[in-house]
């Protein structure tokens, strides 16, 4: 990791651009007639935590095992590190470290064991490797638990061993699928720390979340895709100001008073969304929209004024259907 570090401040110092880490043209991924990518256009800086976001089928995982080698391109360009993944493939996959969305630890083995065996994967050895399991132990906060099995360990512990497994090569790239599904939400925050701490080091990260305020927690840009292509791009803030309001109003009613509430809160919002269950509306003043509700004589069981959130521009760009 340090490795990395001096390497980019040396970069800079030299004063030459710094070429994007992943560049992508009119990227198309086809099975049979099937296309999952469509023609898409990204590009990853060095030391960029970048978000890939979208529905289930919208071509997020197609995307990332393409830049990952592991799946051919069908057509367009794709460059990864200035190389080719059609002809350059081994060459790329030593210089990532990839976190899986499901667990692939030997839980027969034990922590230390997992790392040894999966250092050795890349020709790494003796003193050398015996460090760096001690750094990645210590940064994953797992050294008092180095000769426990993998199988008793809680998922947090797994995910968080599985980050320090991919990161035994010292990647330039790190590509993570769903890092944090299925934990609780102090597991949540604890390997968020960890992702931070890396960005902070200079990786590069690539990461595929369902959850909206992870990315904005860790993302420094994003796209947003849905049916194989991207239908938006920016910062989390950018995408919020572009695609929302500043606040959000969230209103429930009574069983039955909804069905005719909707006409009477016209014009109190740049955009009412009404749902089965409540009305949103979306302005950039909240309490005024509050006050104006309470003076036309609307009366809902709960009032909740948020702020915008990304959640609320990834449904909007994407629809709220359920896609299995």
């Amino acid at each position: 990791m340090q490795q990395q570090q001096a390497a980019g401040a040396r970069s800079e110092a030299s004063g030459h651009e710094v070429r994007p880490l992943v560049t992508a043209h009119t990227l198309t991924k086809r099975f049979d007639e099937f296309v999952a990518v469509d023609g898409v256009d990204f590009a990853i800086a060095r030391g960029e935590a970048f978000g890939f976001l979208g529905p289930n089928g919208a071509g997020k995982t197609s995307t990332m095992r393409m830049i990952a080698s592991v799946s051919p391109v069908t057509s367009g360009e794709l460059r990864v590190f200035d190389m080719d993944p059609a002809t350059q493939g081994p060459e790329i996959r030593a210089r990532l470290g990839v976190v899986p969305q499901d667990d692939t630890l030997d839980t027969e083995l034990t922590v230390n064991e997992n790392l040894y065996i999966y250092g050795r994967y890349f020709g790494i050895g003796g003193r050398v490797l015996k460090e760096r399991i001690e750094e990645l132990l210590d940064f994953v906060q797992l050294k008092e638990r180095r000769d426990s099995k993998v199988e008793p360990l809680s998922g947090g512990m797994k995910r968080r061993l599985t980050i320090a497994r991919a990161l035994i090569n010292e990647p330039d790239l790190l590509i993570l699928d769903e890092p944090t599904t299925g934990l609780d939400p102090q597991a949540r925050h604890a390997l968020w720390d960890r992702l931070y701490r890396l960005k902070q080091r200079g990786v590069t990260l690539i990461i595929t979340t369902h959850y909206m305020d992870e990315a904005e927690q860790l993302c420094d840009r994003l796209v947003v895709m849905d049916q194989a292509r991207i239908v938006a791009e920016g910062s989390p803030a950018a995408l919020i100001a572009r695609h929302s309001t500043r606040e959000v109003v969230e209103l429930r009613f009574a069983a039955g008073y909804q069905d005719n509430v909707v006409d009477r809160l016209e014009g109190l919002a740049k955009r009412i969304e009404e749902l089965p269950d409540r009305v949103l509306l979306y302005t950039d003043n909240g309490d005024d929209a509050v006050s104006q509700i309470h003076e036309r004589g609307v009366m809902p069981e709960t009032i909740i004024v948020r702020r915008s959130s990304l959640e609320d521009v990834f449904l909007r760009l994407t629809g709220r259907r359920l896609i299995d």
